[in-house]
């Protein structure tokens, strides 16, 4: 299948000006000024890109593929994730997590549904690990669940948080080491995904493993990080990751990110979803919950849009937060978060008001014209 992409403006995410991209099966074989490209056969397609942006596909390394929720009884867990409520926002990478609930839901359910999304034709992949220490695992060790199950490329854990097993700082640190240490086996990032709520303790154990041990900073990766903390802060004077979440107010969300941007090196930052995970309102004492809400994956990319169009971000910039930087991050790059000659052919065109308009997945079209194309297993006639 060959896919010609024309006069299209490519942040890739660098500003490169109008150029062609040529695809072929998975991969971008070329990005030039002008590409003079025919192939008399049905498997060759033309996109006139003319006014339009082309970006990378973008990167959500925290989405609860198999659902969230529970914290309101059975009734309110999250339904499972499908491709095309990825893909129709422009997300072509999902990492897939579990939340509080370990007890209805498994990491081997996890690890079902990325291997389903990849069968569909996009990435993904999976964290071992929950909210819960010890950590719950497939394999009944973090360690071989990332040796042996090529999805997993890290574990998740939750600090700072009510609902979390309090793990200790020397806890934190044996189960650090241990992801790192299987990721110089496995070629995987190995990332301590840290699930980090306004506690009291904030970052004070991953601050003290720091300064008293040698594991390093980029072991360690938050995500819902608050800009505004002083334990956020010395985390990334360390040069740490933060991992910012898009949430159901964008407009707040961009000018967190804005913030974010005058404080902290631009490489550090990057942003998830948490789509289909739960939101839940708790009431004063904070013994029940008195509202529920849902991530939503078009957050991810309506943040950045209100990045760029409200807080006067250039969109190479804005776009690296959820293409070229996560994929640094999770070691993905240069095969994702970029478009260049041998990248993997996920790419997003917008047109001038910053909409989705088309977006291809390892090279095949999923979105065309603002109109789906692609299917769930059980939407074909």
């Amino acid at each position: 299948m060959f896919i010609l992409i024309k006069n299209a403006h490519v942040y890739a995410p660098e500003d490169l000006g109008t150029q062609d991209v040529l695809i072929c099966n998975k991969k971008i074989v070329k990005v030039a000024p002008k590409i003079d490209f025919t192939w008399d056969a049905d498997d060759f397609a033309v996109i006139d890109a003319e006014g339009k942006s082309l970006v990378p596909g973008f990167i959500d390394q925290h989405v609860h593929i198999i659902g969230g929720g529970g914290e309101d009884g059975f009734a309110s867990l999250i339904r499972e994730i499908q491709l095309t409520d990825c893909v129709r926002w422009g997300v072509t990478t999902v990492v897939g997590v579990l939340g509080t609930d370990c007890t209805s839901k498994h990491v081997e359910t996890l690890v079902a549904r990325a291997k389903a999304l990849r069968e569909q034709g996009m990435t993904a992949y999976c964290l071992t690990g929950s909210y819960t220490y010890p950590s719950i695992t497939l394999t009944g060790s973090v360690a071989k669940d990332m040796a042996f199950v090529d999805e997993i490329i890290g574990v998740k854990i939750a600090i700072a948080e009510h609902r979390a097993s309090n793990i200790s700082a020397e806890e934190l640190a044996r189960l650090a080491t241990q992801v790192r240490t299987v990721s110089f086996l496995t070629h995987k990032p190995g990332v301590v995904h840290m699930h980090t709520g306004r506690g009291k303790k904030q970052y004070s154990d991953v601050l003290k493993i720091i300064e008293e041990t040698d594991i390093p900073v980029t072991q360690f990766r938050p995500t819902h990080v608050n800009i505004d903390s002083e334990s956020t802060l010395a985390f990334a004077r360390a040069g740490g990751y933060l991992d910012f979440t898009s949430g159901s107010r964008t407009s707040e969300s961009a000018a967190h990110l804005k913030k974010a941007l005058s404080l902290v090196p631009l490489r550090q930052i990057t942003l998830s979803s948490d789509s289909n995970g739960s939101f839940p309102q708790w009431s004063e004492d904070g013994q029940r919950v008195v509202a529920m809400g849902v991530g939503k994956m078009e957050t991810l990319f309506d943040t950045i849009r209100r990045l760029v169009q409200e807080q006067g971000v250039e969109l190479g910039t804005a776009v690296s937060i959820i293409t070229k930087n996560v994929a640094d991050a999770l070691q993905l790059y240069p095969d994702k978060g970029c478009i260049a000659r041998d990248a993997d052919a996920d790419m997003v065109l917008l047109d001038r008001d910053l909409r989705i308009t088309d977006v291809l997945a390892m090279g095949r079209i999923v979105v065309r014209d603002g109109e789906l194309i692609a299917k769930n297993y059980y939407d074909y006639d």
